[in-house]
């Protein structure tokens, strides 16, 4: 897998701990850039899966949530903030999550390499009821506060399954 890596000023002590742990998983890392704006980042990433250019991200900030935010906004990514190895392969496994944040205010390099590791070696279950769950989140991305769950169809195959 290609992994799409950026951080802002306050991602930057984690940088090369994340590259590491990507490449030593096997994965290609591919560092799109770094900005003091984490909307910056969160864009740069976003357009690297979006185009074919990397399978996942890694976005990189204090926090993990401003990164987790904004590439939210961009239909088709789905952004975690994990701090946790379970929550770090959950978000991948039953909510195909194609961006993970870190915070590097919050976690240190040992634990952003449990991290990381966890996010690449996983992958979507496709189980039917995550299928069904991301048709619904598919539909409030579409259409926001005025969809109707109630008629969301699962979807057959989720997009990056």
């Amino acid at each position: 897998m290609k992994i799409a890596i950026a951080v802002d000023h306050a991602g930057m002590p984690l940088l090369e701990t994340v590259v590491t742990a990507v490449e030593a998983n096997g994965h290609e890392a591919q560092v799109v850039g770094w900005s003091g704006d984490y909307p910056d980042i969160a864009l740069a990433v976003s357009r690297e899966i979006l185009d074919g250019d990397a399978d996942r991200g890694i976005l990189i900030c204090g926090s993990g949530a401003g990164v987790a935010i904004a590439a939210s906004k961009v239909t088709g990514i789905r952004a975690a903030c994990a701090h946790d190895h379970y929550t770090a392969a959950q978000c991948v496994t039953h909510d195909d999550v194609n961006v993970l944040c870190l915070g590097a205010r919050v976690v240190g390099s040992n634990v952003a390499t449990d991290l990381v590791d966890a996010f690449v070696s996983v992958d979507f279950s496709n189980e039917d009821r995550h299928v069904r769950r991301l048709g619904k989140v598919a539909l409030i991305e579409r259409e926001g506060t005025h969809a109707n769950l109630d008629d969301a169809a699962p979807i057959a195959s989720f997009p990056g399954a």
